[in-house]
């Protein structure tokens, strides 16, 4: 039975291993300004989606890192804002729809620092999001339930597979919404078509009754 669970297991996680993963690790320098627009890094994640975000930022004096957490709607939902992160800094949030997650971040210039030492000033921000079972501990969980390393691993493998099928899911949805516009569109379209040819064909009509009629009081024709 055990041999059979471990050739199950490699058997799933080389399907696994053909689906692309996201990179959700990015470091980078910001540089600081007085007046600094947000630099924002944005990752896909569905609706009531747990997303972690770690931002390790360097050593950095007469600077001050903020954060922000938003999503993509036309409203900028804000789910999380911190002023002055250092350090390591984890911030973990729960998404409210489809759509993007943004971390946003500024590196603002603080204190009497000259013009010419301020333009050259940054900070190294390591930044690192966890979105759905990338973000649970499963080695918390296995601690807290006294799971085994074979438990342990069947049960973040159940998280894989749902977060798989939720993206299928999405897909379909999404396939779906399209496939009833291009219907709607179509409908629209051949409606438009029906009334131009309706429209040309009765115009042409009255023309023709207009000229006959006007041949008629000019005597040309009968």
């Amino acid at each position: 039975m055990h041999t059979l669970c471990l050739s199950f297991l490699v058997y799933v996680f080389s399907l696994l291993a053909l689906v692309p993963q996201p990179v959700h690790a990015i470091k980078f320098s910001l540089q600081a300004l007085r007046y600094p627009p947000p630099k924002c890094i944005w990752n896909a994640a569905h609706a009531n989606t747990l997303v972690i975000v770690t931002a390790n930022v360097g050593q950095a004096e007469n600077q001050r890192v903020d954060i922000e957490i938003v999503d993509s709607s036309p409203q900028k939902n804000v789910y999380l804002s911190k002023r002055g992160i250092k350090a390591e800094s984890r911030l973990a949030i729960t998404t409210h729809g489809e759509g993007e997650v943004g971390v946003c971040l500024k590196n603002y210039v603080e204190g009497d620092v000259p013009y010419d030492k301020a333009s050259k000033l940054s900070a190294v921000i390591d930044l690192d999001v966890d979105i759905g079972a990338d973000a649970v501990d499963y080695n918390a969980i296995a601690n807290q339930e006294s799971l085994s390393s074979l438990e342990t691993e069947m049960r973040k493998l159940e998280g894989e597979v749902k977060e798989i099928l939720d993206e299928l899911e999405y897909l379909k949805r999404r396939e779906e919404r399209f496939t009833s516009t291009n219907t709607s569109t179509n409908v629209r379209v051949q409606n438009f078509a029906w009334l131009s040819i309706i429209s040309l064909a009765a115009l042409g009509v009255w023309q023709i009754l207009h000229l006959r009629a006007y041949f008629k009081r000019k005597y040309l024709i009968d």
